[in-house]
């Protein structure tokens, strides 16, 4: 049996600082209130990609990490850091790829890829 990701949320301290980045950067919009006060799903603007929310840290060590497709993982890398975020992994290449990670102002580190 297959076992895909159907569910990426990240958990923040701050989440409509959160919204704020990611809407910035990717252009990500609220697409619905979940039941928590802060919970919210995410409209990625791709169809039948997995669910993705934001929402309150339920524990000091939450932490997700996941990829997001980019057409320019290099120029990604950049942006995210005029927006306040850091490198944690540069660019780097691997056949048919190039990845690379990197943290947003409150430390949520994320994952960008680009196919080749």
């Amino acid at each position: 049996m297959a076992h895909p990701v159907v569910h990426a949320e990240i958990r923040s301290a701050d989440p409509d600082k959160t919204r704020e980045f990611f809407a910035e950067l990717f252009g990500w919009k609220v697409a619905s209130e979940g039941a928590v006060p802060g919970y919210t799903f995410i409209d990625t603007g791709a169809e039948g990609g997995p669910y993705v929310a934001i929402s309150p840290r339920q524990s000091t060590e939450d932490e997700v990490l996941f990829f997001v497709a980019v057409e320019d993982v290099a120029a990604t890398l950049a942006r995210a850091e005029g927006l306040g975020g850091h490198i944690v992994q540069p660019a780097q290449h691997v056949p048919g790829t190039s990845f690379g990670v990197f943290a947003d102002a409150q430390g949520h580190k994320i994952g960008v890829a680009a196919t080749e």
